[in-house]
């Protein structure tokens, strides 16, 4: 099975989170489900690094990375991730879907009403509980 190092940016906006829909995928299970923005480390690219330019690709946005939140180790049926989730902030709600389908800025209480990917479940558990 494969294996992939990925990383998740958890983008807060005056205490709002960027939540993101993914569109049709060859893979059911992940398909138009929600998911926190960001993607596979590259070889050579350090976490933050790939963060940020994950979120550069997928949004055209500028993030703040403010700390590192939780770490997810999940098996989908035909591969397995490591996603690393990041605290992060920016200045401005202007920014470009280049990946995704559709958006929304959610409080954290309101985050559980969205159809999530398995690895971002835990995640929006966490962030639920958290009082920051």
């Amino acid at each position: 099975m494969k294996q992939f190092k990925v990383v998740a940016a958890i983008i807060a906006h005056e205490n709002k989170v960027l939540c993101l829909q993914r569109g049709k995928n060859k893979y059911d299970y992940i398909a138009n489900k929600y998911e926190f923005p960001g993607g596979k480390i590259e070889s050579g690219e350090t976490v933050e690094e790939a963060l940020k330019r994950e979120i550069l690709e997928e949004l055209q946005l500028d993030i703040t990375i403010q700390k590192p939140f939780l770490i997810v180790n999940h098996n989908y049926p035909d591969f397995s991730i490591t996603l690393h989730s990041y605290l992060c902030t920016t200045n401005t709600t202007n920014f470009t879907l280049t990946e995704h389908v559709d958006f929304k800025w959610l409080n954290k209480e309101e985050l559980a009403q969205l159809d999530w990917a398995a690895a971002d479940i835990p995640i929006v558990k966490s962030l639920m509980q958290t009082n920051d």
